[in-house]
């Protein structure tokens, strides 16, 4: 009888999957959209293509926005297994319908492939509480650090598979589909696992109300709450400030450099590579000798002016220089944050105020992709990187002025 994988391992390459797919979006999409060179580049013009990529970039995120706390409800009422391998599913299918969307050069294809993603993408709020579920007290910890390296490797991994699987110079029958076909794939192998091998962790089924706009009552809370309202409108404007630097840095990187899918690629996954080492090496020793608050008041400046110096460089090797400070910054950013609200927040409303901090992070990935694509249609693809140079400098005044001042004698007595 063939043992069955612990649930662990399998939500663990559930997310790993999710971030595969998000990251070999990054090297081909710019492409696709915004380069009249490449082979599978959409009949678009230039300003039309950045405009496109912003709409097409912010549609995930938003039905992420709403779809996460209807399926995390769900899963509450008809158990985690169904609600994962139908979100598996929908991740297949969105990947089949971007290729579609790529060979026949329909753009509306393209944007129910992100949609129906973004919905399915809502899976991690529930691969989260399947480790809730199947985790001892003192094992959480780990085993949430597991979902956390799934994460990172993802995002290595994926923009390094986008840029060579899309490149035909290497393998002849490689091109823009290729990355989304293998995600698939993937994703279908992934959906059979939780069918066929996953037992379910869900112990008892909630009864009650089914919040169907769970994330706009969020939201809501976010700007009612006197405690954290400050908090959650400064991880509002770091978000903002990281989205408008994410969304078009591809582009910056093909006007500005002459990048192809490849140079793409391997830019990101050194990204990832810098992120992952500051979280696995740097941010414990930080935290030794500095608290979370003035880690992430430093953290966010650094953030800011790095922004700044790169939205000016036309310097390859200055670019790679300046991007390690970066995503050491974002790295310890990243680390902090949730444990500071965690650690302000009452045991009996961590799962509230949590649930609130990642409604109103969705929220603003979905609307600075938007104003992005006009901004760079109208001043070019320098400018978001600009824009999120002044909105990160924003979420660091905002910090040191209303967040730090609040927080910081309990922050320093844990």
């Amino acid at each position: 009888m063939i043992k069955k994988p612990s649930p662990i391992w399998i939500i663990f390459f559930t997310i790993l999957i999710d971030m595969l797919g998000v990251g070999i979006l990054i090297p081909v999409i710019p492409l696709l959209l915004t380069d009249p060179a490449y082979a599978y580049h959409l009949p678009l013009g230039v300003s039309q293509g950045y405009i496109i990529l912003g709409f097409l970039t912010a549609i995930f995120p938003f039905m992420q926005f709403i779809a996460t706390p209807i399926l995390g409800q769900l899963s509450d009422r008809i158990g985690r297994k169904k609600v994962l391998a139908f979100s598996l599913g929908g991740t297949a299918l969105s990947y089949v319908i971007f290729a579609i969307g790529i060979i026949f050069k329909n753009i509306p294809l393209l944007f129910i492939s992100r949609a129906v993603d973004g919905i399915s993408g809502g899976n991690i709020a529930v691969a989260q509480a399947a480790i809730a579920d199947s985790s001892a007290p003192q094992d959480r910890a780990k085993n949430f650090g597991l979902i956390g390296a799934a994460f990172g490797i993802g995002f290595i991994i994926g923009p390094f598979l986008g840029g060579v699987l899309s490149n035909p110079n290497l393998i002849s029958w490689f091109n823009a589909t290729t990355p989304f076909w293998f995600v698939a794939i993937l994703s279908t192998l992934n959906m059979l696992s939780v069918i066929f091998f996953f037992d379910e962790t869900l112990k008892e089924k909630m009864k009650g109300k089914f919040h169907a706009l769970q994330s706009l009552i969020n939201i809501k809370a976010a700007v009612l709450s006197q405690k954290f309202r400050a908090f959650f409108g400064t991880t509002f404007l770091y978000t903002a400030g990281f989205n408008f630097f994410t969304t078009f840095f591809g582009v910056f990187l093909i006007k500005k450099f002459n990048y192809d899918q490849g140079g793409i690629g391997l830019y990101f996954a050194f990204v990832g590579i810098l992120i992952a080492l500051t979280q696995g090496l740097i941010v414990g020793f930080v935290s030794k000798r500095m608290n979370g608050l003035r880690t992430i008041s430093i953290a966010l400046f650094v953030f800011a002016i790095t922004l700044l110096i790169v939205s000016q460089t036309n310097v390859q090797w200055l670019l790679y220089i300046i991007t390690i400070p970066q995503c050491i910054a974002i790295g310890l950013i990243m680390a902090n944050l949730t444990a500071v609200i965690s650690n302000n927040a009452l045991d009996n409303e961590q799962g509230k105020v949590l649930g609130i901090n990642a409604s109103v992070q969705a929220l603003a990935q979905s609307i600075p992709p938007i104003i992005s694509g006009y901004i760079a249609a109208s001043i070019g693809a320098y400018a978001p990187v600009l824009v999120a140079a002044t909105i990160v400098f924003l979420a660091g005044i905002s910090f040191v002025t209303f967040v730090a001042p609040r927080f910081r004698k309990t922050t320093i007595s844990h």
